[in-house]
């Protein structure tokens, strides 16, 4: 664990310890040299640690990965420092709180807020999938995304995310999280399909309130929960969240389309616009009848004024003979 004070490379000042894992450590460091602030992830080295050799490749993986990377909702990694018995990964420092944290604070949060936070979501996850090889991030849930005080997401840890090999067919065992992954992530071929899984479970989550990674692991209609919600967003969750990839939305950008559009598959506003639709189609009705009646009205009137011309003109014709 990295002493507060310590300079790290002669430019990065330890500051304070913002974060803990398993077998990481995360603080915020001041750049001595550039007057800025960010964070740095410290992986220690275990001799004969099979596990903590994963986790050390798969953070210079990951690493190595982001470093390629430059969309506004993904950290900037700046620098990887490997030393003999630790790896100091320094990227920017995300001010803000992790979804996860707002969901215990808050609760639910309004179906208008979940709906452009997906669709920020969309637009990142459709970059990594855009990336050759593309990217699978795979492990969408609240605690990986973090809302900062601009209101915009920043999407934060890479460890289970994967370069996409088309023709693996069979690419992983296990990677995410139970009640967020999607069913072939544990024990099948992964691709983009598998993240708009992930990410129609998030919102699930975000706008219910109900935690799909506690028993009983569920995804329900969303207005069985809360009636209030749109009936738009509930088919969106759902056809995010069908078990077989095939029935998802298939791309980052159908799924955002969806999104965009969302109140047009709503029930209410269906049926607000099949009213209008038959209040048009009266109207229209009456409107054709009221002028097929006018021209009729128009052609008896003409035919009375013609009969009435020949009759005066004969009248005349009589009274000069």
């Amino acid at each position: 664990m990295a002493i507060i004070g310590t300079l790290i490379e002669g430019k990065y000042e330890i500051l304070k310890l913002i974060g803990k894992g398993g077998m990481s450590e995360g603080y915020l460091a001041m750049d001595k040299n550039l007057n800025k602030q960010w964070a740095v992830k410290e992986i220690k080295k275990r001799a004969r640690d099979k596990n903590n050799e994963v986790v050390v490749q798969s953070a210079i993986a990951e690493a190595n990965m982001m470093k390629k990377l430059d969309h506004p909702c993904l950290p900037r990694i700046v620098d990887i420092i490997d030393k003999e018995d630790v790896i100091y990964v320094v990227m920017d420092y995300i001010e803000g709180k992790a979804l996860s944290d707002v969901l215990k604070e808050y609760g639910a949060q309004p179906q208008e807020y979940v709906i452009e936070w997906a669709k920020q979501l969309c637009d990142v996850l459709g970059y990594l999938h855009s990336r050759v090889p593309p990217i699978i991030y795979r492990d969408m849930k609240p605690s990986n995304v973090m809302l900062k005080p601009d209101g915009n997401l920043t999407l934060i840890d890479f460890g289970t995310a994967k370069e996409f090999k088309e023709f693996n067919v069979k690419d992983t065992i296990s990677f995410g999280t139970i009640g967020y992954a999607a069913p072939e992530q544990f024990g099948g071929k992964t691709d983009a399909r598998t993240d708009i899984y992930c990410l129609g479970a998030t919102m699930y989550h975000l706008v219910t309130g109900m935690d799909p990674s506690a028993p009983p692991y569920e995804i329900r209609p969303i207005k069985q929960i809360n009636p209030a919600l749109s009936s738009g967003l509930e088919k969106i969750i759902l056809k995010c969240t069908q078990k077989e990839p095939a029935n998802r939305y298939q791309s980052c950008a159908e799924l955002l389309y969806a999104l965009e559009h969302y109140t047009e598959i709503d029930d209410i506003y269906r049926k607000k616009q099949k009213r209008k639709m038959v209040v048009f189609g009266l109207s229209a009705v009456l409107t054709i009848a009221s002028a097929i009646t006018t021209v009729a009205a128009s052609q008896g009137a003409k035919k009375v004024l013609s009969e009435n011309y020949d009759y005066l003109i004969q009248q005349a014709d009589d009274a000069t003979l």
